[in-house]
């Protein structure tokens, strides 16, 4: 979603521009990454508003805690896109040494730009400052992409792989062997964690996660693994953007990083096992690995085969991920909180939709998600006008 008309999560707060054409240009645009980044969200909007969250099919409901649904996919996808996309939107600029001022400055201003709408959107409507959740999806995006981003302006690509593998196993050691203050032994409950503890310190249990309170799946210590998913697409997206390989063995290494990186997640599984909540490191390689294949996938298929006529859909989505992903959620919220009455009854205006247009005529776990499917259907009818009128809204 930025510079060289790959557009990623957290760039230009330049609020609307023209569309440039969506033709790929060899080392200017990834159409297989807007592809990637689009379905990507529009999977997000579908996990995040079921019709009835009791009646939710387990494909596309999180993990309870250990494991990994395709629902557990979407996040670190989405943290592995914009690797991708750094590389691609600042790679020009970084081999000119007396840009590296800007691009700081740029990476630093837009993570600011992320973090200050992912707490708009946490305090939406009341701001109580005393009880507003400090970490989030957005506010962890924030954190990656600043993060991320300096290393690649800063580093090169022995580095980065360093440090991917420092971060990783330093986590590690961080959740599995350093006492817990107050609960002894290092452990990975949910409750008593090192993460959990740090949180709690830190921010207070009225900033976290509201359905908890004693521990947050976005977590500050969290935020450490996540950044080496963001350092695995970029490593990917310089292997990508390499011009001594041709396609054909781009993708086979890929393919096969990508299968290699899945088995290690795996076995690292057996001692440390696959979180989302707690993004594990065994959950970063897993995720990751699947990411890979997937672009890998997409690439073949559309950059390099050709194969571009069902992309429009996911594109829309993709060119403006982060305004629908916002705005989708400030919409599920205000629909929660707005009240009506239905059957002599108080409901919110979201039960109200279901019950009447959805839960009589469906079973209860096809009316959960068709509702779902209508909202991603509603944004890109909304999305669809943008992209015919050539507007994208950076943020």
């Amino acid at each position: 979603m930025l510079g060289c008309h790959v557009i990623i999560p957290a760039q230009n707060l330049s609020f609307i521009q023209p569309l440039t054409s969506m033709t790929v240009q060899p080392n200017k645009r990834l159409l297989s990454l807007d592809v990637f980044r689009g379905l990507t969200v529009a999977a997000m909007i579908l996990v995040n508003n079921p019709g009835d969250w009791a009646h939710i099919y387990w494909p596309i409901e999180h993990s309870d805690w250990n494991g990994c649904t395709l629902a557990d996919f979407i996040f670190p996808f989405f943290l592995f896109i914009i690797g991708v996309a750094i590389v691609y939107s600042m790679e020009t600029k970084k081999q000119d040494e007396t840009q590296r001022k800007k691009q700081v400055l740029g990476v630093l201003r837009r993570a600011f730009i992320l973090l200050f709408l992912g707490w708009l959107f946490s305090g939406f409507p009341y701001y109580n400052l005393y009880t507003i959740r400090l970490t989030g999806v957005l506010e962890r995006i924030a954190v990656v992409f600043c993060i991320c981003g300096l290393i690649y302006v800063y580093t090169g690509r022995k580095t980065q792989l360093w440090l991917f593998w420092i971060i990783l196993i330093l986590y590690f050691v961080l959740m599995n062997f350093v006492p817990v203050p107050g609960f002894g032994h290092a452990n990975l409950d949910a409750k008593t964690n090192l993460g959990a503890w740090i949180d709690r310190t830190l921010l207070g249990e009225a900033h976290l996660w509201k359905e908890s309170k004693v521990w947050d799946p976005e977590g500050i210590l969290g935020c450490l693994p996540s950044v080496a998913t963001g350092i695995f697409g970029i490593l990917i997206g310089t292997w990508l953007k390499r011009k001594d390989k041709d396609d054909a063995t781009k993708v086979t290494w890929m393919f096969s990083i990508g299968t290699l990186t899945v088995l290690a997640g795996l076995t690292w599984g057996l001692f440390f096992p696959i979180n989302k909540s707690l993004w594990t490191s065994s959950y970063v390689l897993y995720t990751g690995g699947w990411a890979t294949i997937t672009l890998a996938l997409f690439y073949w298929l559309i950059d390099v085969q050709g194969y571009k006529k069902f992309t429009a859909p996911f594109v829309a989505y993709g060119v403006n991920a982060i305004v629908v992903y916002f705005f989708s959620q400030l919409m599920a919220r205000s629909m929660n909180m707005y009240q009506v009455t239905f059957n002599g009854k108080p409901a919110s205006f979201k039960d109200y939709l279901y019950k009447s247009f959805f839960e009589p005529w469906l079973s209860p776990y096809n009316a959960s998600l068709a509702f779902g499917l209508a909202l991603v259907l509603f944004w890109l009818f909304i999305l669809w006008v943008f992209y015919k009128k050539h507007i994208i809204i950076k943020v």
